[in-house]
């Protein structure tokens, strides 16, 4: 069987945050969850602490995804109506805890997990990676480079300091950003693959022959896969002919798409157009939505 994919492997399924569904994003915990149910990458996002630490959380704003506003020894570093990455050093994270961001999911474990800088994460990944005898793939996103360099931060340097030391046998690293510039300086010097990442409305017919010669593929928001009238836009053979992977982002099963009744009907449509990764908050489910997918024949034959 040979899938619609540039490799014609099957697509990856990429657990966004980890296995954000069921746990709170951005925690080993959460990343170990998304292994355990088949994913075959994790996704911590990355953001810079006030003393240049890389650390995994989605948003520069910590109110959302951790248990700051409940303690008041930061009470005084409330600005703007929230708490910043870039106002608390290492040790004042190290006493913060993750809470489910969404409303409607789960919150059991809200308060019990801790907040990892991605040195962590890469210990992570290379133990789990030992203890399975496979490597781990990791797939990163620097994110807000640009502001946080303004700031007087390096995230690239620190990136590159952290992933010379990782055994490349057993942590494997993709990197994705929606800012052009880390990526091209990094894909050299940190030897990794990189995806330059597209939200909704991108001109992505521009982008795409712009930066073809540039990066490994691209990560869009998955509005982009498809026309208004449903049919294919034509992104995804546009990036196959130039030899390039796609990565749509998000797939939740609480949430389908606008004019999708479930995620199996969404999803069905990306294994279809041969979409390469899909960014999942429910690893368990795409894992098993896919094998649907192959064993009713909807991949190609090769």
């Amino acid at each position: 069987m040979r899938w619609a994919t540039l490799d014609g492997a099957a697509p990856r399924i990429i657990a966004h945050r980890g296995a954000s569904g069921v746990l709170p994003e951005h925690t080993l915990e959460a990343y170990a969850k998304a292994l355990e149910q088949g994913a075959d990458v994790v996704e911590p996002d990355l953001v810079v602490s006030g003393d240049g630490q890389l650390i995994a959380r989605h948003d520069r704003n910590l109110a959302r995804s951790t248990d700051v506003a409940a303690r008041p020894q930061f009470a005084s570093l409330r600005r703007d109506g929230d708490w910043w990455i870039e106002d608390l050093e290492l040790a004042d994270i190290a006493q913060l805890r993750a809470v489910q961001p969404f409303p409607s999911r789960d919150h059991q474990h809200d308060g019990k997990f801790r907040i990892p800088t991605f040195a962590a994460v890469l210990l992570w990944a290379e133990s789990v990676a030992r203890a399975r005898g496979e490597p781990v793939t990791l797939y990163p996103e620097l994110k807000l480079p640009a502001f946080f360099e303004a700031h007087g931060k390096d995230p690239c340097g620190r990136f590159l300091s952290l992933v010379r030391q990782r055994n490349p046998l057993r942590v494997r690293l993709w990197l994705q950003c929606f800012e052009l510039e880390p990526l091209l300086r990094l894909r050299d010097t940190a030897e990794v693959p990189v995806f330059l990442l597209l939200d909704r409305g991108a001109p992505w017919r521009r982008l795409i022959a712009a930066h073809a010669g540039q990066v490994d593929g691209f990560g869009v928001h998955k509005s982009l896969l498809q026309d208004v009238d449903g049919s294919s836009s034509g992104l995804v053979d546009m990036a196959h002919e130039r030899g390039l992977q796609v990565h749509a982002f998000t797939y939740r099963d609480d949430d389908p798409a606008p004019g999708f009744i479930s995620l199996a009907e969404e999803l069905d449509v990306a294994f279809a157009m041969g979409v390469d990764g899909l960014f999942c908050d429910f690893p368990d489910i795409a894992v098993a939505l896919r094998e649907r997918f192959a064993l009713h024949g909807g991949c190609h034959r090769g």
